[in-house]
């Protein structure tokens, strides 16, 4: 959508909730008429209410207003109020940004006056440089969904997604649906009275599957290719026959489970030595004696068994001497104690030891454990040594509860080893690959080869063809606000591809997968971002005609959101994008920018402040703050009445990734004493909703003492913070803290020179 030929620009003030009490309102109708240049500029003693937001609208329909400036609270309020969807639209924090935080009192009258004037300034100044966004949609919209993966998270994601309505791809690798449940004799109970072992009921799901109408299904295949995007993922289908089908996708859930860690990495507890099995190897020896005597691989039967847990896990390996799985696999507790119980069902007598060093069965778990207890099984809190494979097993440990080493005999030897996640391609490795290769290295060369052969969904991304992944290979998802959502937008992770699991955790995993697969083939035929923004109709634009091909934003987008056209200039692929900004900050010469968010929205905000000079003793210092967490920190300091510094300008912004460094400069320039920027944590255990928008950030920030030395500025000026969303005492502390330490530095040498 192109701007109006004649854009008229409104301000309206609310003077309710205190406001009118502690603000001169007719003060800041004069800024906004004066400074602000604003066309129309009314006031209203309840905005929110259905007469204000009716006079909003009449303005807007009958006065040809097409840029509202609401001045009144947060923009996390009212959201719904204050939603005009044909104009721009910003606002002006005057309740939570000022008078809730700013102390009452005559002495404090005159400050808030002057934060609350800057605050419509720059209200007016950002609305001026926004356009409504119109969306971005496409006539070839799909809506159906792809699911790589048939067992039983694949087939729980594709018969929630077509009892939903939608049409449903699923891809197998295997000449049967079930995965690995199909290996097993029975699962882990997951209803009441949580007592016994259940039937797997992969049979009937798999038929349930294979009769739905809704869902194609495509056995012994894979996925060759994908390309596109959301709504449009363009999708090869290979046979193990030679044939190749084509989809047209709309989203696709990634549930493709898991190996279990390979026995032969387990010497030191006698994996590869006879008798000794993991729980895999268990189940099918379960499995063939359905419900009869458990019978080793040379006939005898099992009368003493011992179950070694978190074999190869959580760091240590068996013994000690090196590491295997640094993370628990949640399941193989209960795994464990399901497998003792064949045992006992079958023969009470038989001698059965669980050894431990944590016995870990969450939920109703411990109904269970209580009943694998009155069975007779034995739990023992031990750390295994060694494990000696044979006619009879030797298993040495360390009582943990009596302090000493000792030793036990068994017939059969169970380790429980952890889940290994079947991802696709690691990212990093892949890269690495691909360099080597173009530089003409023949090993290279081989091992992509190689790599294009484990890859799940050969994306045509040139970012790498597949998902981002943590460090164990599990898919890059934010564990704590967007569980299922990958780095590559529309693909959703589920089960054990995911994070560790058991089997009722992974169907409703795959639950939860499918239903955000639906919202994201529903907000893209909107036209609208996938997540976190989802109401977002914005998406990012670039003046190609500046661009230098530095590739900062095709390589720094944490979602491959941007390729390359064959000119080398970047190419957003629009349903991709998140809307974060992270391209828009990598950009040196600030070619790239959203209708309603940009370089110019936040800077001319940060030019519109009135910046007292150095003999007023009010320095006025800039707060960057992410939207997403460090923002509604601040509000709910205001909440709670916390006060801090009225000298602070806090400017929301998308995500810290987003921010220009040419905001700090021009800030410091104009005479600002202090620039704090306040986002998300980052590293392995990220909180940053763009995953690594705060990361950007601090690398960016950690190479701007050079510009600050050249300004003659000290460092301190400028801070980079993570904030939480509890973090609301904390940041007030931290406000408060930082204005003193910039008042005992003085103001800044810049002021008089903006």
């Amino acid at each position: 959508m192109n701007a109006p030929a004649t854009p008229k620009h409104a301000a309206y003030i609310c003077s309710g909730c205190g406001l009118g009490d502690q603000l001169d309102i007719a003060g800041l109708e004069k800024v906004a008429k004066t400074e602000g240049k604003m066309a129309v500029i009314k006031s209203h003693p309840f905005l929110c209410n259905a007469e204000g937001v009716q006079m909003i609208k009449d303005d807007i329909a009958n006065d040809g207003v097409t840029h509202v400036c609401i001045a009144a609270c947060s923009r996390r309020a009212k959201a719904e109020a204050f939603s005009f969807p044909s104009v721009a639209i910003s606002r002006a924090n005057l309740r939570e940004g000022v008078i809730w935080v700013v102390a009452e009192g005559s002495d404090h009258d005159e400050v808030r006056q002057e934060m609350a004037e800057d605050y419509v300034r720059m209200g007016c100044a950002e609305v001026k440089k926004m356009i409504a966004p119109a969306g971005n949609v496409k006539e070839t919209s799909s809506k159906k969904i792809l699911v790589v993966g048939g067992g039983m998270s694949g087939m729980t994601a594709a018969l929630a997604a077509a009892d939903a309505g939608y049409e449903v791809v699923l891809v197998e690798k295997t000449g049967a649906l079930g995965g690995f449940a199909n290996n097993l004799h029975k699962r882990v109970p997951f209803n009441g009275p949580y007592a016994e072992a259940q039937p797997t009921g992969v049979a009937e799901m798999a038929a349930k599957v294979s009769g739905n109408g809704k869902i194609k299904v495509y056995l012994n295949s894979t996925v060759a290719e994908t390309a596109g995007a959301p709504g449009r993922f363009a999708v090869k289908i290979a046979a193990e026959s030679g044939s190749v089908s084509e989809e047209l996708c709309g989203a696709i859930v990634q549930a493709t489970g898991f190996t279990t860690y390979p026995l032969d990495q387990l010497p030191e507890l006698g994996g590869g030595q006879a008798n000794v099995v993991d729980q895999a190897g268990l189940e099918a020896m379960a499995k063939a004696a359905d419900g009869g005597a458990i019978k080793r691989a040379d006939g005898k039967e099992v009368k003493s068994v011992v179950f070694v847990q978190c074999a190869g896990q959580r760091g240590t390996g068996g013994n000690g001497s090196g590491q295997h799985l640094e993370y628990c696999s949640g399941h193989c507790c209960a795994t464990s104690i399901k497998q003792a119980m064949y045992f006992k069902d079958q023969n009470p007598d038989i001698d059965t030891v669980v050894m431990y060093q944590d016995l870990r069965v969450p939920g109703m778990g411990e109904d269970f454990y209580r009943s694998a207890q009155q069975k007779g099984v034995i739990f023992t809190k031990a750390k295994v040594n060694a494990v000696k494979g044979g006619d009879s097993c030797q298993v040495e440990f360390k009582d943990l509860i009596l302090n000493e080493d000792t030793g036990t005999d068994a017939d059969l030897v169970v380790l429980a080893t952890g889940q290994v996640p079947t991802s696709g391609v690691n990212l990093d490795d892949w890269t690495a690959t691909v360099t080597a290769a173009e530089s003409g290295d023949a090993a290279a060369v081989e091992k992509k080869s190689a790599l294009q052969k484990i890859s799940v969904l050969n994306l045509n991304y040139r970012q790498g063809p597949d998902m981002p992944q943590f460090k164990y290979g599990f898919a890059d998802s934010h564990f704590i606000c967007f569980p299922y959502e990958t780095r590559r937008t529309g693909i959703y992770a589920a089960g054990p591809t995911r994070r560790p699991m058991d089997m009722f955790q992974a169907t409703e995993d795959a639950t939860g997968a499918a239903l955000k697969a639906i919202q994201a083939v529903e907000n893209v035929e909107k036209g609208r971002a996938a997540h976190p923004r989802a109401w977002d109709l914005s998406f990012p634009k670039a003046r190609l005609e500046g661009c230098t091909q530095c590739k900062r934003c095709t390589v720094e987008c944490p979602f491959g959101a941007i390729d390359e056209d064959e000119k080398r200039f970047p190419k957003f692929n629009e349903e991709r994008c998140r809307r974060c900004g992270t391209c828009m900050g990598a950009c040196p010469v600030r070619v790239i920018s959203f209708e309603n968010y940009s370089c110019d929205t936040v800077g001319m905000q940060i030019k519109s402040v009135n910046v007292p000079d150095e003999f007023e003793e009010k320095p006025r210092i800039l707060i960057l703050a992410c939207e997403n967490d460090a923002y509604p920190a601040l509000d709910m300091a205001a909440v709670q009445r916390m006060t801090y510094s009225a000298f602070v300008r806090a400017i929301p912004v998308r995500c810290l990734g987003s921010v220009n460094t040419i905001w700090i400069t021009d800030a410091l320039n104009a005479g600002y004493d202090g620039v704090m920027m306040m986002g998300c944590k980052k590293g392995d255990d990220y909180q940053c909703h763009f995953v690594k928008g705060s990361e950007m950030a601090y690398y960016r920030m950690s190479k701007i003492d050079d510009t600050l030395k050249q300004l003659g500025l000290e460092p301190e000026r400028v801070q980079t913070q993570e904030v939480a969303i509890t973090d609301s005492a904390r940041v007030v502390k931290m406000i408060n803290d930082y204005v003193a330490q910039l008042t005992e530095m003085g103001p800044s040498p810049m002021k008089g020179f903006g």
